[in-house]
């Protein structure tokens, strides 16, 4: 494995904030790398392509983002995973969701972020909805990089 430096504001181990910015900028960068054509690969008929990944991305965050308090994009709809599939377009929204995470988050105070919320049925806290906004995130990046190297895209970070 080839030692690298690192950015000291990449983010690691620096709490939420950090996290989040060293997975949003490598959902980014691994998106950007990824040329137009290779958006429409699946491994399989039955699975999510690239570009669908990422908007499932993007409609994760908004959805569970709108569990802790803000609104839902009016232009969000169920049918955004499979219509929009341009690399510009994507990647525009990854960034939109990615954005309105972060925003939401350095607004929050404790109170708030000690609130019980519903989700469908569990139980859960505003925080508890952070992170599981920055888990499922970290998730599909996994997912993202098997398959970029499926398709033979270098992730920008590991050249």
């Amino acid at each position: 494995m080839k030692a690298h430096a690192q950015d000291p504001l990449d983010g690691l181990w620096q709490g939420y904030v950090g996290e989040w910015r060293h997975v949003s900028n490598q959902l980014i960068a691994l998106a950007e790398a990824t040329p137009a054509e290779k958006f429409a690969w699946r491994p399989a008929a039955t699975l999510r392509s690239i570009g669908e990944i990422y908007m499932h991305v993007a409609m994760a965050n908004f959805w569970l983002l709108h569990i802790t308090g803000p609104k839902m994009p009016p232009d969000l709809n169920q049918d955004v995973e499979k219509n929009v599939t341009s690399k510009p377009e994507v990647i525009a929204w990854l960034k939109r969701s990615l954005d309105a995470v972060k925003q939401a988050h350095l607004a929050e105070d404790s109170k708030h972020m000690a609130l019980r919320v519903n989700v469908g049925s569990h139980n859960a806290t505003v925080d508890g909805m952070y992170l599981r906004i920055i888990v499922h995130a970290n998730e599909h990046m996994g997912q993202l990089v098997a398959y970029a190297r499926m398709t033979g895209v270098t992730p920008p970070w590991s050249k």
